[in-house]
């Protein structure tokens, strides 16, 4: 007979999950929209990386300070610090936001829907753990989805240059893949990692400066405040936070299974906000894969 209170604990356990999973997706729906503003607004990728981590690491470090020993490592090292931040920091969030740099803002759905399906080919790859059918099966509606908005822009020439920003997303998904396997085998507290990758990317950003300029300096106030409020409080700080705790509760592949929720959130978000409608061909490629998601969910 099942244990009453350990029934309890995973039931809270898958609930806190989902939740955090959702939040995490919400946030991540709308920055595609946040960053296709900042390109209007004639910030680049880089700026978005700097004053993400600097509001983030500026907000973290007492925390950090207090939490942390060694800092700003903690128990994970430093070994295992550096190969997540590469994974999941600033080198991260430069190609994620250098994809919207040239895609339309509902293309980010080709970094968010291929992290489950990456996963579970790392997983399969590197441990042998295999999919249930059906989740196979949702995994391919989900790669079907993608194919409709990426091959749109790439074989009619709608949204002239796309294919670049789409190609950085595939690479953005395959890294946040990596990431969280990596995180759940090391068992990362899910705060305590947050402060880690804010402030073991600020050694990151002079070499991202350097290599191509600033434009901040020509740039309003108002626009560099809405960059590092949304990218780095709730980018930087809120998001990782809920992932790594939806990652904790539920396991790497039921908690990458969230990430498609982002392309509904974005189209909506893209469409009222900033006026980029999706096209019939996209929105299409859209529900397939949605409906991917919900085919993997439930397996």
């Amino acid at each position: 007979m099942a244990d009453p209170q350990a029934t309890a604990t995973s039931s809270r356990n898958t609930l806190i999950g989902l939740a955090c999973g959702a939040g995490a997706a919400l946030i991540w729906g709308v920055q595609a929209v946040v960053s296709r503003q900042s390109v209007a607004d004639g910030l680049g990728p880089v700026d978005i990386t700097v004053l993400r981590f600097l509001t983030a690491a500026a907000c973290l470090l007492p925390f950090g300070l207090a939490r942390l020993k060694p800092f700003p490592v903690g128990r994970l090292g430093w070994g295992k610090s550096l190969i997540l931040t590469l994974f999941a920091g600033a080198p991260f969030a430069t190609v994620l936001v250098g994809g919207s740099t040239y895609a339309p803002a509902i293309h980010t759905m080709i970094a968010s829907s291929l992290i489950p399906v990456v996963t579970a080919l790392l997983v399969y790859g590197a441990y042998g753990e295999t999919s249930p059918r059906a989740r196979i099966v949702g995994l391919v509606l989900i790669v079907a989805g993608i194919g409709l908005v990426a091959g749109q822009g790439l074989f009619t020439g709608v949204s002239d240059g796309a294919w670049r920003g789409d190609l950085l997303f595939v690479l953005a998904a395959t890294m946040w893949s990596i990431f969280g396997i990596l995180a759940k085998r090391w068992k990362a507290d899910a705060l305590d990692l947050t402060i880690t990758l804010s402030v073991l990317s600020l050694a990151v950003l002079p070499l991202l400066a350097v290599a191509v300029p600033l434009k901040m300096a020509t740039v309003g106030v108002g626009a560099i405040a809405l960059q590092a409020v949304y990218q780095g409080l709730l980018v930087g700080v809120a998001s990782v936070f809920l992932y790594t705790t939806a990652n904790q509760r539920l396991g790497a592949a039921r908690a990458s299974l969230f990430m498609p929720l982002v392309p509904a959130i974005t189209a909506a978000a893209s469409a009222l906000l900033i006026g980029e409608w999706p096209s019939t061909t996209e929105l299409i490629g859209m529900v397939v894969v949605m409906t991917g998601m919900t085919v993997a969910m439930r397996a």
